[in-house]
């Protein structure tokens, strides 16, 4: 499991157990490059590499190894393609498209794993989360407060009022979908009807 430790700059991985097994940052030193400045999100990517949207401090996305060894940064801030103002998520598809939430930017940008700008979507306000399930549907959560469910082009599928403020969105196995809601604070689940 990953967690972020937004205010230590930090990445921490454990075990199921609850044993620390590694960290990436040094803690409590923010940095204007990698590694991190208050970072939002980690996820892992279906090659085992691991990106994290550095939003709150920087405007990057950071990718790493599957053990923690840097490769590269994308991203700057700004509102042109390629350039964030608070990238608040990330996620990557089974074919390797990096998508980021960039929430003060209103939009949803898409990458390629080395960081090469392939498309927007932005029809949202302040997208927060984003999440892709295993059939490769993404949702995204924004300040409506809505979810927006797309196909991997933007295509969007469905829509609705549903938590106040999910700041992260996630589904499971059986297609509920958890919303880690900040206004309640708590996590919140939809149940698959039917």
């Amino acid at each position: 499991m990953y967690l972020v430790d937004r205010d230590a700059h930090q990445i921490l991985k454990y075990a199921s157990t609850g044993v620390l097994l590694s960290t990436i940052g040094v803690r409590d030193r923010a940095a204007l490059q990698a590694p991190f400045n208050h970072p939002a999100d980690i996820c892992v990517a279906p090659s085992g590499e691991l990106f994290v949207a550095d939003g709150y401090g920087n405007s990057s996305v950071h990718r790493f190894a599957a053990d923690g060894t840097f490769i590269a940064s994308f991203g700057s801030p700004g509102r042109g393609a390629g350039e964030f103002i608070v990238p608040h998520s990330v996620r990557v598809s089974a074919d390797g498209r990096v998508y980021v939430a960039d929430r003060e930017n209103n939009r949803v940008q898409v990458f390629t794993a080395d960081g090469q700008f392939l498309d927007q979507w932005t029809d949202f306000k302040c997208p927060m989360g984003i999440h892709i399930d295993a059939g490769q549907t993404v949702y995204v959560s924004d300040q409506v407060p809505r979810l927006s469910i797309l196909d991997l082009d933007g295509n969007l599928l469905a829509r609705g009022r549903t938590f106040e403020h999910a700041h992260q969105i996630y589904t499971d196995s059986q297609g509920n979908i958890y919303g880690a809601d900040t206004s309640t604070q708590r996590v919140q689940k939809l149940a698959r009807a039917g």
